[in-house]
């Protein structure tokens, strides 16, 4: 009688998904956009990814390690959202850096939930150097077109740093504040072709500031017991 070989054993089969660390990404930003990040937890997620609540840890460790990985995600689209902008717009080192600011606008009205999430140092791993590395490269865009400003003004670069955190500042203060309910209470929550308009009209405020050559250090004055003895 012939021998019956069995039949090879059937290779594993994959989630559903077929890619859970994806999936899960997926399920954690839908979430915090819909929930925010004080109602985000893991099991939710795993549930709307469809996996059990154990299977995440295999990519991420924990609910840390999956936001983590959720904001470096978040800063490599800016940084791609920036280059997109930049890329639509007029060749002139200033034009450049207002496309560079409008980007971050749209990024923050279109991603909400992650966008806040992406400066809670509290809820991520800061120190996890693919995230350092994502946040680096899109300070980077605004570093590289402050120099270009700077360069096309003939002004110095000793406050090239100040001036590039300066930008940062008006600009993600706008992106913040207008997600914020409440802020324009009195016309209604501004969309975010309004904040454009607006963040329009700062950075022709801000631009003599920007294209200035270094400011001359103020006198230094007597003090009011010298003056009176003298």
């Amino acid at each position: 009688m012939a021998t019956r070989r069995s039949a090879p054993a059937p290779a594993p089969r994959p989630y559903h998904h077929g890619d859970l660390r994806q999936a899960m990404l997926q399920a954690a930003s839908q979430l915090i956009e819909e929930q925010g990040l004080e109602n985000f937890t893991l099991r939710e997620c795993a549930r709307r990814a469809g996996v059990s609540h154990g299977a995440p840890a295999h990519h991420f460790g924990d609910v840390r390690g999956l936001l983590t990985a959720l904001v470096t995600e978040g800063f490599e689209q800016l940084h791609a959202t920036m280059l997109a902008h930049e890329a639509a717009a007029a060749p002139d080192a200033y034009a450049q850096l207002v496309a560079n600011g409008q980007a971050y606008v749209a990024f923050a009205h279109a991603h909400r939930g992650r966008f806040q999430l992406m400066f809670r140092r509290d809820r991520v791993h800061a120190d996890d150097p693919t995230l350092q590395q994502a946040g680096r490269a899109t300070y980077g865009r605004l570093q590289h077109h402050i120099a270009a400003v700077l360069a096309a003004a003939r002004a110095g670069p000793a406050l090239q740093d100040a001036k590039a955190l300066l930008a940062w500042t008006v600009v993600h203060g706008l992106s913040t504040l207008s997600l914020e309910d409440g802020l324009f209470a009195e016309r209604g929550k501004m969309p975010a072709h309004g904040v454009a308009a607006l963040l329009d009209t700062f950075m022709v405020m801000l631009r003599p500031g920007l294209e200035a050559a270094e400011p001359q250090p103020p006198p230094q004055r007597r003090s009011v017991s010298r003056a009176r003895s003298g």
